[in-house]
C-alpha cells in the first residue's frame, strides 16, 4: 500500500532502536560457480523492483509515513575468496548491516564461492520492506517468474490520511468502550442517548456518531476492521490487509530483555544468534507426520518445541507464536497476522494439529479491542511501549510454504539448497526478545528445509549446541536429517 501499515511501523521502530533488530534473508546454494554477469542481472531487476523503495515521513500529525520509489542500491557484494562451506551461515549473518529503509537502500545482494566448488547467494532485506513471503515473491519476479502486483491506490494527501486515521481511532475506541462497559452498551442500543445513574451521579451518555453522521458500528466490533475467516491451512480468505495482534500493552508474561540481562554487565554487548539449516526429504517428513496423526506443519511446530526442551528449557509449557500469511495477491509487503498455542511434553503432531487449527480461527487482538491505529499517532517511544513484545512467545514457528519453481534455479544453475530465515544485525542483550528459538520451514521441490535460530545464549550458545538439540529431537521420531 502507498502508506505504511501498523506492522511496517513496528519493524521501522525496531530498526531505529526501539525493539529487536530484524532482517529477512534468503539463501541459495549451487554446486558450481555462478557467473557475476548473471548476479548483476538479478541485482538490476531487484533494484528496479518492489524492494526498491524507502520510507518518507508525513508532515501532518496523525498521517502515516508513505513509500517512495528508490532505485539506489548497495553494490552487488561479491566475495573474492572461497569460504569454507561450514562457515557460510556466519558469512551470511554479516550481511544485515547498513540496511536503511528510511534513507535507502533497505536490501543487499551478496555472493561468495565455496570451498566445495559451489556458490552461496544471499538476499538480505529489512523487515520493514516485506515479510518472508514477500521477499520470496520479489525474488520470484527477479528470476523470471510472474510479476508482483503494485498497489495502485493513489496516495491521498497527508491531511486526508490524518482525518481517516483519527476517524477510525475515535469510532473504534468508542466501539471498544461500549463493548467493555455493559451500561454503555445498553445506552448505545437504546437510541441516541440516555441518562443513567452511576453511584450518586447522573450521567448522560450519547451514542457515538461518526464523521458522516451515522451511528457508530455495533458493540463488539472495532470500526474499520474487516473480519477475516481462516481456511483449513490458516490462511485468511478476506481481502482486508489490517492484521490483528500487534498491540501488546504490558502482558503479565512479558519478561523484559533489560531485566533478563540485568546484573550481567552485558546489556549493551552484542548477542550472538547462531543457527543451523537442516533438510529432510518431503516424503519422509510427511510420512512421519501422518503416522502420528499430524501434518507437515504440526510436525514442524512439534520439532521446534522439542528442540528447545532438548536444550534443557525448564518450563513444562512452551508458548508458540505462529505467523499467518494474510495476503490475497502478489504484493511485496508485510501482510501477516499472529496467533499462538501452548505446547506441553504430552503433545504430539496430532494434538498440535488440532490446537493450531483452532488458533488460526482466533488471531491475537488488541487489548480491549482498541484500534491498532493508536500506534501510528502516538510518539514512537509510546508506541514501542504499547506494542513491546507483541507476537513474541517462547518459540516462533514460521511456515513459509512451498517455494515457486522459479527460485530453485539461478539461471542455468540448479540450486542444491534454498533456505529462508531472519537474522538480527546489531542485536544486544538488552534488546533480545522473549523468543528462545525461531524456526523457518519451506518446501523446495522434494525437500523440506528447516532453519533454526537460537536467541537463548544460556542454553543454546552456538550452532553446535543447536545442532545437538535438533539431532536429539530427530532421533525421537526417526526423522532423517542432513545439514548444510
Amino acid at each position: 500500500m502507498p502508506r505504511l501499515s501498523v506492522v511496517d511501523e513496528i519493524f521501522l521502530r525496531a530498526h531505529r532502536g526501539l525493539g529487536t533488530p530484524i532482517a529477512l534473508q534468503g539463501l541459495w546454494r549451487t554446486a558450481e560457480p555462478v557467473e557475476p554477469a548473471l548476479l548483476r542481472q538479478v541485482h538490476e531487476t531487484l533494484r528496479t523492483g518492489p524492494l526498491g523503495r524507502r520510507v518518507v515521513p508525513s508532515g501532518v500529525p496523525g498521517a502515516r509515513p508513505f513509500w517512495r520509489r528508490n532505485v539506489s542500491a548497495h553494490p552487488l557484494d561479491l566475495t573474492d575468496h572461497a569460504l569454507p562451506a561450514a562457515r557460510l551461515l556466519g558469512w551470511a549473518d554479516s550481511k544485515g548491516h547498513d540496511l536503511d529503509p528510511g534513507l535507502g537502500p533497505g536490501w543487499r545482494l551478496s555472493a561468495a564461492p565455496l570451498d566445495d566448488g559451489g556458490t552461496i547467494v544471499a538476499l538480505t532485506c529489512s523487515h520493514v520492506l516485506a515479510d518472508a513471503r514477500g521477499l520470496i515473491l520479489a525474488v520470484d519476479h527477479a528470476l523470471g517468474g510472474p510479476p508482483t502486483r503494485s498497489d495502485t491506490e493513489p496516495l491521498a494527501s497527508d491531511w486526508s490520511d490524518a482525518r481517516r486515521q483519527w476517524s477510525t481511532i475515535i469510532r473504534g475506541t468508542a466501539s471498544a468502550l461500549i463493548s467493555a462497559v455493559p451500561w454503555l452498551g445498553a445506552v448505545a442500543r437504546s437510541g441516541t442517548g440516555s441518562t443513567v445513574t452511576v453511584g450518586q451521579e447522573a450521567v448522560t451518555v450519547r451514542q457515538p456518531i461518526d464523521c458522516s453522521g451515522k451511528a457508530a458500528e455495533p458493540a463488539g466490533r472495532v470500526a474499520g476492521c474487516a473480519s477475516r475467516e481462516a481456511g483449513p491451512a490458516g490462511y485468511a480468505a478476506g481481502s482486508a490487509r489490517r492484521p490483528t495482534g500487534w498491540v501488546a500493552g504490558f502482558p503479565e508474561h512479558l519478561v523484559t530483555a533489560a531485566r533478563r540481562a540485568e546484573g550481567t554487565g552485558k546489556e549493551h554487548s552484542e548477542m550472538p544468534a547462531p543457527g543451523v539449516v537442516l533438510r529432510c526429504p518431503v516424503g519422509e517428513w510427511e510420512r512421519i507426520a501422518a503416522d502420528r496423526g499430524g501434518t507437515a506443519n504440526s510436525l514442524f511446530i512439534w520439532f521446534v518445541a522439542n528442540t528447545l526442551w532438548a536444550s534443557g528449557f525448564p518450563k513444562r509449557t512452551i508458548q508458540a507464536s505462529l505467523p499467518v500469511d494474510t495476503r490475497t495477491d502478489r504484493l511485496v509487503v508485510n501482510d501477516l497476522a499472529m496467533t499462538d498455542i501452548a505446547i506441553t511434553p504430552d503433545d504430539d503432531p496430532a494434538t498440535i494439529r488440532h490446537k493450531s487449527r483452532a488458533a488460526y480461527e482466533h488471531r491475537m487482538s488488541s487489548p480491549g479491542g482498541l484500534p491498532e491505529e493508536w500506534l501510528q499517532v502516538v510518539p514512537a517511544r509510546v508506541a514501542y511501549l504499547m506494542s513491546r513484545g507483541a507476537g513474541e512467545r517462547d518459540i516462533l514457528c514460521s511456515n513459509i510454504g512451498t517455494l515457486p519453481p522459479t527460485v530453485l534455479h539461478l539461471g542455468p544453475h540448479a540450486c542444491t539448497g534454498v533456505a529462508a530465515r531472519a537474522i538480527h544485525p546489531g542485536l544486544t542483550f538488552a534488546r533480545r526478545p522473549r523468543t528462545r528459538i525461531s524456526g523457518y520451514l519451506c518446501r523446495a521441490a522434494d525437500e523440506y528445509t528447516l532453519t533454526l535460530i537460537s536467541l537463548e545464549p544460556d542454553l543454546l550458545p552456538s550452532s553446535a549446541a543447536v545442532r545437538r538439540s535438533a539431532e536429539r529431537t530427530a532421533i525421537h521420531l526417526g526423522i532423517p536429517l542432513s545439514w548444510w
